[in-house]
């Protein structure tokens, strides 16, 4: 599988025109690798041209992981001693003979600090965005990466289901946190959960992404729940909104039209339509209600081996939904000051059409 995917990189490299690219820690590296090394002082960079063995530039410490790589590498590792840093690029760039050449990387990936390291030992080469070479690697996903995904979902709705019993008045926003946070691990998620749930409620939750706070749950308030969890290298991402007591007729009404915006949402995608039209078919419902200004984000992004990816739900995006496709929907309502909603779900297109792969009722359910 992972040589499958080196052999997609070298046509979509091709078609980019890039002699090679630099990759380093993050999603795509995993991808291309199936190994795990995380962001540090220490610069870590692979670098992948066509036709030859990709050469690794690492510390000596991490070496014991290429053990575990399915194909052959040329490794530059180097000591704890910085200045022999420089040394160990310009060695993996001779190797691949990538000086004036075009290296792609990801604009949104690579630290200046490797970046130095690539210029210093690549003199006369360019620096191309890579990223549609790249995205093009993972946007769509196949059965097992999908069924991780799901694993994903189920994870974190068992969590938070195992938290609701104990969400009570008087109960803080933080409290509620780290309690589900508890939860996602013991329900079998990853260590590295895929972001900090959001909690948020009364005034809070008219903020999409507010953080949990020292505010107490009050009768009244509408409780916004955005979470996720991770399992093995993929993760999931989700939204449910509560009603803590009884809640005004107002918000009970914006309940219900950011439920059915959802459905909408949801019902839209299938293999063809453009990205935008299920931003359309969500904020449609919500502008039609009178609601539009308090809609103040697009509908959905992508997910898989990231929180946010490609493809993009929004109303600009004419990018053509495929099968494997996966993102969230995620329609919303904000009253500054006063209470928000947020439904979200996570969606597969499939050959036939569109899937949720989550089904946590949607329905105003009053806690507390």
């Amino acid at each position: 599988m992972i040589k499958a995917r080196l052999e997609k990189l070298y046509k979509a490299m091709s078609a980019s025109h890039l002699d090679a690219v630099a990759i380093n820690p993050g999603p795509t590296l995993a991808y291309l690798t199936g190994l795990s090394f995380h962001l540090m002082e220490r610069p870590v960079v692979m670098f992948f041209a066509p036709g030859q063995d990709p050469a690794f530039i690492l510390p000596e410490l991490e070496t014991p992981k290429l053990e575990h790589l399915p194909y052959k590498v040329q490794a530059f590792p180097y000591p704890e001693l910085p200045g022999e840093w420089v040394k160990a690029f310009s060695k993996g760039v001779q190797a691949l003979g990538l000086a004036g050449k075009a290296i792609g990387v990801e604009p949104r990936a690579l630290r200046i600090l490797e970046y130095r390291f690539i210029e210093a030992a690549a003199p006369g080469s360019v620096f191309p965005d890579a990223s549609t070479a790249l995205t093009a690697l993972r946007i769509t996903k196949d059965a097992d990466e999908i069924a991780k995904m799901q694993r994903a979902v189920v994870i974190a709705q068992d969590a938070l289901k195992a938290c609701l019993p104990l969400v009570k008045i008087g109960m803080s926003e933080r409290e509620l946190a780290a309690e589900l946070t508890i939860q996602l691990l013991r329900n079998g998620s990853s260590p590295e959960i895929p972001f900090s749930p959001i909690v948020s409620s009364g005034p809070n939750s008219a903020n999409p992404h507010a953080s949990p706070s020292a505010r107490k749950l009050q009768a009244g308030d509408l409780l916004v729940v955005d979470w996720g969890a991770a399992y093995d290298g993929y993760i999931s991402d989700l939204t449910r909104t509560f009603a803590i007591g009884q809640v005004d007729a107002e918000y009970q009404k914006i309940h219900k039209i950011v439920q059915e915006s959802n459905a909408a949402g949801r019902a839209a995608g299938k293999p063809g339509a453009p990205c935008a039209h299920v931003d359309k078919a969500a904020r449609d419902v919500i502008e039609n209600a009178g609601y539009g200004v308090y809609f103040t984000h697009r509908t959905g992004h992508g997910i898989g081996m990231e929180g946010h990816e490609d493809p993009y739900m929004r109303g600009d995006n004419m990018q053509i939904l495929e099968p494997g496709m996966c993102y969230t929907v995620e329609p919303g309502i904000y009253l500054p000051g006063r209470n928000g909603v947020r439904i979200e779900d996570n969606m597969v297109i499939t050959a036939q059409g569109v899937e949720s792969l989550s089904d946590m009722e949607r329905e105003i359910r009053v806690l507390g």
